[in-house]
Parts: C-alpha cells; sequence; structure tokens
C-alpha cells in the first residue's frame, strides 16, 4: 500500500522540519510549503492526501487557502488540519467554515496529532502504523 502523503504549510522552518521528522517516522511521506501561494501549487501539483495548514502565513492566509482550495476541483476534497497558534476561540470555528476537518492549538501534542490524522484519512491509513511517544512540537 502507499504511504500516506501529507503537505505540511507552514512558515516556521525549524517546526516543518519537526514535523517532518515524525511524520516520517511514522511511515508517512511529506511534501512543504512555506505561503498560502505555493500551498495552493503544491497541493495542485503533488495531490496530497491530507494538508497540515497552519493560519498565519505570509502573502496569503490559512482562511484564504481553505477557501481557494474549495474552489478548485482537483483538490477540494483533500482534507485539511489547521495547526496554528491562532486563538481558538476566534478562529476555530470560522476555520471549520472554511472547510477545516479539524483545528489543533500550537504546540501541538503529537499523540493526539497522530490520532486526528488517522481518523481523518480512515481509508488511506488502515490503523497499521503504530503511534510514537513524540513529546510535543512548538
Amino acid at each position: 500500500m502507499d504511504k500516506l502523503t501529507i503537505l505540511i504549510v507552514d512558515d516556521d522552518a525549524d517546526l516543518k522540519r519537526a514535523l517532518t521528522m515524525r511524520l516520517r517516522a511514522n511511515h508517512y511521506q511529506t511534501v512543504q510549503a512555506s505561503d498560502g501561494y505555493s500551498a495552493i501549487a503544491v497541493a495542485q501539483r503533488e495531490r496530497p492526501n491530507l494538508i497540515l495548514l497552519d493560519l498565519g502565513l505570509p502573502a496569503v492566509d490559512g482562511f484564504r487557502v481553505l477557501e481557494l482550495l474549495q474552489d478548485i476541483d482537483t483538490v477540494s476534497n483533500i482534507p485539511v488540519i489547521v495547526l496554528t497558534g491562532r486563538d481558538p476561540q476566534l478562529n476555530e470555528q470560522k476555520a471549520f467554515l472554511a472547510g477545516a476537518r479539524a483545528y489543533l492549538q500550537k504546540p501541538v501534542d503529537n499523540d493526539e496529532l497522530l490520532a486526528i490524522i488517522r481518523a481523518t484519512c480512515p481509508l488511506l491509513d488502515r490503523g497499521a502504523l503504530q503511534s510514537s511517544a513524540w513529546g510535543e512540537l512548538t
């Protein structure tokens, strides 16, 4: 079975690197983008199975990325998990209304992230992967 491919969209290079290492250690493939425009381009080119999306991006913020993804037929069905440091009281409902499947606050608990990834893509990731104790990513 092919590995699940996850697009990590964040302007924090250290966080992208840490997420990539942990996801690959758990048998996921990753691709990356650092801003909203490249997120759309990479999603269209790579057709990932899942997108981890920060809201605070340069040029085009994560809310606009969610809107743009919904408007593009070839990527509109890709589930998006928002992973952000923004205040959930102000942003969580807006993210869900824009199409996000889950909303996680940074720093993220890695076991929780893995569980949400598995729950979001259950047919693609049939639970064969074992969780590891990651600690937290900031």
